[in-house]
């Protein structure tokens, strides 16, 4: 049985998979580590591979921003498979404010430390939350790096990827306002999946998880 590696979105942390049960397999939450000012998703991959000592025909799952350097992963050693949830493979998945983004870099300007207060505008484009796991997403930002966050954003800005390695299974929801499903071909699609479904829609998540995995 291969072994299993858990990679986490922008703000946020292992929490993140909560509420997916991944039975008896033998699985690694990655944590992140403080990047260098020069690095790119793709030596920030690099580095996650020494650090958790990542071998061939290793899992690698990875919400999000995790997706994508999972995708990172890939492409530097031979991995059984990749599973994203709620991410893209390349750039041409990204969505238009990507561009934007990159022409008019708002957030550059603004202090480190404020990134991890600004759940009132990222919390819109997640999707529904119940009570617990608004709190948590909350915490999981308040508790995440502000050298990392900013590193981080403009890092995936500027990913430029257009390689998609073998092995690679997408889960994305038809409700998702980061990553839209219509820009995705080939994906497994949740219907009314948001960009927070791994813990809205964590049961469903899980089966097709479990489909996967037994393959």
């Amino acid at each position: 049985m291969s072994k299993i590696y858990l990679i986490p979105g922008l703000g946020a942390d292992c929490r993140i998979y909560n509420n997916i049960d991944f039975h008896d397999h033998d699985v690694t939450c990655v944590d992140w580590i403080e990047p260098h000012k020069t690095d790119t998703l793709t030596t920030y991959a690099q580095k996650l591979i020494y650090q958790y000592h990542i071998k061939p025909n290793s899992i690698v799952i990875g919400n999000s921003l995790g997706g994508m350097i999972a995708i990172e992963i890939a492409k530097i050693i031979a991995v059984a498979q990749v599973i994203q949830i709620s991410s893209i493979k390349t750039i041409d998945e990204a969505p238009w404010f990507f561009s934007l983004l990159k022409i008019a870099p708002f957030y550059k300007p603004i202090p480190g430390k404020v990134f991890n207060r600004l759940e009132f505008l990222i919390k819109p484009f997640f999707g529904h939350m119940n009570e617990a796991d608004n709190w948590l997403f909350v915490d999981m930002l308040k508790k995440s790096s502000p050298v990392f966050l900013k590193w981080a954003m403009d890092a995936t800005l500027k990913w430029d990827n257009k390689v998609i390695p073998k092995n690679v299974v997408q889960i994305i929801g038809d409700k998702d306002l980061v990553f839209s499903y219509k820009r995705i071909k080939g994906a497994i699609i949740v219907k009314g999946g948001t960009h927070i479904m791994i813990f809205e829609r964590a049961k469903e998540v899980t089966k097709i998880l479990k489909r996967i995995l037994k393959k």
